[in-house]
């Protein structure tokens, strides 16, 4: 495990140009922050429960495909509909206008699960680097299916780890659902970056020098704590060549973000004690002004839970970090993998 002091600082407020929010670091409200580790992660529940596993497979809502695709080999992964959708792919998708202006619409759109492996006890971090590729290349290849879909938006692809991250169960899993609407956080980070190119001519993210904040990096990757990280210990994956839609990842890339994003997980799961967190993947709506081509960037955010939201937080909408990112970063760097 990896120690490293605080150094004495004053708080500091940071300005995130990436999704155009403050972020407030408070180191008082910390001690050492190598001692910010998840005291416990509770699993959802128990492998004799677990529809999951390979042999329960009837237990699941419907398959969508699996890898390899051959249904008389063992799968590795499965791709099937949520058993308990937040929203409905059997609906039309209608808005409808108030007479006071309110708007809503039908609640179509497309939940799915993404099993990134046959045996419970395996997490993420478990896999090997081709493997986490090959979650990866699931991902793309339903993001793909999803933008033939007409009045699908925008995927958004996501996993929660832990119970306190809103996992539901404890077998290694992902989830993406397809809107009809472009989500406001969406749109205000597509702003945010491309006020940014406005003001430089240069992508918020191209333009990033990792430095201090660097944790590793790979061949198409770079991996770093961002400067103003909204939780601490935050993790960002950012591909090395400017690219707006996640889905135009390759093989090669894949299998690559597969090796760097293991060894992440395998340093914060080290280092902070397996914490619940949420990986969530930011890329850009199937639809967006080409205008935007040259300030849109995807990457991949894995956001640990250490610590609650208070009031401030749900108030302000500007968060309290106790570690900056300068240290967290170093605390990440320096975990060391055995082989």
């Amino acid at each position: 495990m990896a120690e490293a002091e605080a150094p004495n600082r004053s708080p500091e407020i940071r300005k995130d140009r990436i999704h155009n929010r403050w972020v407030l670091f408070s180191p008082a409200r910390s001690r050492r922050p190598s001692d910010f580790k998840a005291k416990s992660n509770p699993q959802p529940n128990n492998k004799t429960e677990c529809p999951f596993c390979a042999g329960h497979e009837h237990e699941c809502a419907p398959e969508i495909f699996r890898v390899p695709a051959d249904s008389t080999a063992d799968w590795k992964i499965r791709v099937i509909q949520n058993l308990f959708p937040a929203v409905s792919r059997e609906l039309e998708f209608q808005n409808s206008v108030s007479a006071l202006g309110d708007v809503a619409a039908s609640g179509f759109g497309f939940h799915d699960v993404v099993i990134e492996s046959p045996v419970h006890s395996i997490n993420m971090s478990d896999l090997s680097p081709s493997q986490v590729g090959e979650v990866m290349l699931a991902f793309k290849k339903r993001v793909e299916q999803l933008q033939n879909c007409d009045n699908v938006k925008y995927v958004q692809v996501f996993k929660n780890h832990g119970a306190s991250a809103g996992a539901s169960m404890s077998h290694s899993h992902s989830q993406m659902i397809a809107l009809p609407i472009v989500p406001p956080a969406v749109s205000a980070r597509l702003d945010s970056m491309r006020e940014y190119y406005k003001q430089t001519g240069k992508c918020s993210l191209c333009d990033i020098q990792p430095n201090e904040l660097l944790i590793d990096q790979s061949a198409h990757f770079i991996s770093l704590v961002p400067f103003a990280a909204t939780f601490a210990f935050e993790i960002w994956i950012i591909p090395r060549d400017h690219s707006s839609h996640f889905h135009e990842l390759d093989n090669e890339k894949a299998n690559d973000l597969g090796g760097l994003l293991k060894l992440v997980l395998l340093k914060m799961s080290l280092q902070l004690n397996n914490p619940p967190f949420n990986l969530l993947i930011h890329t850009s709506p199937f639809q967006v002004d080409p205008s935007y081509a040259p300030s849109t960037h995807w990457f991949l955010q894995i956001a640990p839970h250490l610590s609650g939201v208070g009031g401030f937080e749900i108030a302000t909408g500007c968060h309290i970090n106790p570690v900056f990112p300068e240290d967290a970063a170093k605390i990440l760097r320096d975990v060391r993998i055995l082989n």
